[in-house]
């Protein structure tokens, strides 16, 4: 748009002049200038993968007209994808690479190569349709979501935007035009409460799992055969291709056996526990301060992802900001049947967590350990008030003791002794220093022990100490900063683990280097 206004008025004043047409045409020299506009708008809008795609086929057509070459509208999109791809290979891992590629591939499908005659309305249905349709395979893949007032929110917001308010901001941004600001601003103002009382439609947001890989290919040659011109036979069987993007759930464990997911939120903790119809969710991640949280930036979208539409526990370990700083945003977003806490200022629908509450899903019993109901009544640091949290299943059990220090897992064995062996431990406080003790580690006799930590974390953690008492007896050490998401799974074929960095092993990842013990 920009290069058109520049383009027009470049022609426009280019043909006032009596020499300046006999030395270049005025088409071409219009379509110089309306690319030179196109570029130093891309770059005051920060050159991203949207604004190079578009300033790359204005270059094609542009040099096209220059070289008096016809050229086909597909090539030109075809070359704008390349050169992006040649200047910076790495936008292929953007969103917004396939996004705005694959919208405008869309445009071009139905709007070229159609024989029955052009109405503008048709074509801005077609377009709008085409769009919705096309791109929600991607949208579902890449952020499990989809607006479905997305086509009335565009058919409003993109002439007012495109043809009103990006020209008067533009036109505002000359000396003496001041007052283009306050009309673009009198004409956005009612737009933004117009898509804000959109978004508050019920049902206006279509959230589901992540679908299986396979399935997004398949639901694109649907929507192709769907957005087919009229007259081909039988375009209705592309909707059918469309159905294992809904219908296809994410695996889940089988009665009995259950899956554990410690999620890699820097340095904080969040773990993820599925049985065959059930979801607990302990911890939720650190504050990251304002209004970020590993709680909607990270936890939330992995469990949209799983499948996880609801939570039917929530445990909050303690009141430290990185394990209960993304709490209010899980609590906000998510129906949670059941909320445990050891923070004395809970939210009203939080209880105490207490030695001695057990519950059973599909075959897996839940067990709190602590704390004591007598430690309510004292006044003890957060993290001796950690939540502890065994998980125990037919084939195996688990371990999650929060930030508990020395005198709290004293404490424990003396209560439990024998009853804290787990064959997964999450390693208490991150593997801090003061943790760990030699009779602790003992008696929980882990073969998996997960350190959930961040990447150089100003903590030191793990503590080289910790690393080398679980070391020594013989279990597997994984580090959060290290292996990404770790998923440990106890089934009928025993214990397994998932790395996510190993999963989505990359060229540019640097390989980790083993957890081994300091020597002596």
């Amino acid at each position: 748009m920009v290069g058109g206004l520049v383009a027009w008025l470049a022609s426009f004043l280019w043909r006032r002049s009596a020499r300046l047409p006999l030395v270049w045409p005025s088409q071409k020299a219009a379509a110089v200038a309306g690319f030179a506009g196109a570029c130093a708008y891309a770059l005051l809008a920060g050159f991203g993968v949207p604004a190079q795609r578009t300033l790359y086929m204005l270059g094609v057509a542009v040099a096209a007209l220059l070289s008096g070459r016809a050229v086909a509208v597909p090539n030109v999109l075809g070359t704008a994808l390349l050169l992006v791809l040649l200047l910076d290979p790495w936008a292929v891992l953007a969103a917004g690479f396939w996004l705005s590629f694959g919208a405008v591939a869309l445009l071009l499908y139905v709007a070229t190569g159609r024989l029955a005659a052009r109405h503008w309305l048709r074509d801005w249905l077609r377009a709008q349709w085409a769009v919705t349709l096309g791109m929600l395979p991607l949208l579902l893949a890449l952020f499990q979501q989809f607006s479905l007032v997305s086509p009335l929110a565009n058919a409003v917001a993109i002439p007012v935007v495109s043809l009103l308010v990006t020209p008067l901001a533009l036109l505002g941004s000359l000396p003496g035009f001041a007052w283009a600001l306050a009309l673009a601003h009198a004409l956005l103002a009612p737009l933004i409460d117009f898509l804000q009382w959109l978004a508050t439609w019920p049902g206006a947001l279509w959230q589901q799992h992540a679908p299986p890989a396979w399935a997004v290919p398949l639901a694109l040659l649907g929507a192709a055969w769907l957005l087919l011109p009229r007259g081909f036979p039988a375009r209705w069987a592309g909707a059918l291709l469309f159905l294992p993007l809904f219908v296809v759930p994410p695996e889940r464990p089988a009665p009995g056996g259950l899956t554990l997911t410690v999620l890699d939120v820097g340095q904080g903790q969040a773990v993820h526990v599925r049985t065959a119809t059930h979801d607990l969710l302990f911890d939720t991640g650190p504050d990251f301060g304002g209004a970020a949280d590993a709680g909607s930036r990270i936890v939330l979208p992995y469990l949209r992802a799983v499948g996880a539409a609801r939570l039917d526990a929530l445990i909050v370990s303690h009141a430290d900001r990185d394990h209960a700083g993304g709490a209010a945003s899980v609590l906000a977003a998510l129906p949670v049947r059941d909320f445990l806490t050891s923070m004395q200022d809970s939210a009203p629908a939080g209880r105490r967590c207490i030695d001695g509450e057990s519950w059973e899903w599909d075959g897996v019993r839940f067990r709190i350990l602590h704390p004591a109901p007598a430690d309510y009544a004292e006044k003890r640091p957060s993290n001796a008030m950690s939540c502890v949290l065994k998980i125990e299943s037919a084939y195996g059990s688990a371990l999650i003791p929060g930030d508990i220090e020395g005198a709290a897992e004293a404490a424990l064995l003396a209560r439990h002794g024998a009853a804290l062996r787990a064959d997964v431990l999450v390693a208490p406080h991150h593997g801090g220093k003061r943790t760990s003790s030699p009779e602790f580690v003992a008696a929980v006799g882990a073969r998996e022990v997960v350190f959930p930590v961040g990447y150089r974390n100003r903590f030191g953690h793990p503590h080289p100490e910790v690393l080398a008492r679980h070391a020594a007896t013989g279990a597997a050490l994984r580090r959060t900063d290290q292996a990404g998401a770790l998923a440990l799974r106890l089934d009928g074929d025993g214990l397994s683990v998932a790395e996510a960095r190993e999963a989505r092993r990359r060229y540019w990842h640097n390989t980790p280097s083993a957890i081994s013990p300091p020597p002596p």
